[in-house]
């Protein structure tokens, strides 16, 4: 199984380097140069890692394949994946979005509906639930309302705030209004 670490933006120069959207939270492990990566699509690679370095926010990387920015622009929208043979499969510190989607998610003995998605932000992440209405909720992927993840058994265990299922239905009570007139 493959694991998109990074999608290949515009070109940077003239000497083929691209701008990338980093997707892993190990960027200096992963982007090192003689780094081999899968591409897709499949006729633009596999590209290898020839330099890294950082543009404020911006990842910039060369490719030992890509001399010019013709080549680069090429590239643009190429996904990155690396094989997942390589990951720490013993790695307690979180899940890939791979292993989280299709979970049911449960609070108590419910199924309250399944994952469907892994929203990464800066803060914290969100998890995305489609209850069997169709209604997505976010749920934040914190260990006080995400108790327990079970990747074997197919089943995520929530705690969730009073309302959090209710935030976007038309059953919610409508907001009470504040007394600062």
């Amino acid at each position: 199984m493959q694991l998109q670490v990074a999608r290949i933006g515009k070109p940077h120069g003239i000497r083929g380097e691209v701008t990338v959207q980093v997707l892993t939270d190990a960027p200096e492990d992963r982007f090192v140069p003689g780094t081999e990566f899968v591409v897709e699509p499949a006729a633009a690679g596999p590209l290898t890692v020839s330099s890294a370095r950082w543009n404020k926010d911006i990842l910039l990387l060369g490719f030992e394949e890509v001399a010019d920015r013709n080549r680069a622009e090429t590239l643009r929208g190429a996904k990155l994946f690396i094989e997942t043979e390589e990951l720490d499969e013993d790695d307690d510190e979180g899940w890939y979005e791979h292993e989280l989607v299709g979970l049911e998610a449960r609070v108590g003995s419910q199924v309250v509906g399944k994952v469907t998605a892994l929203n990464t932000m800066p803060v914290q992440d969100l998890l995305v639930v489609t209850t069997p209405g169709g209604d997505e909720i976010l749920i934040p992927f914190v260990e006080q309302i995400v108790p327990e993840v079970n990747i074997e058994e197919g089943f995520i265990l929530l705690t969730p705030p009073d309302g959090l299922f209710d935030v976007n239905s038309d059953e919610a009570p409508a907001p009470e209004a504040e007394g600062n007139a």
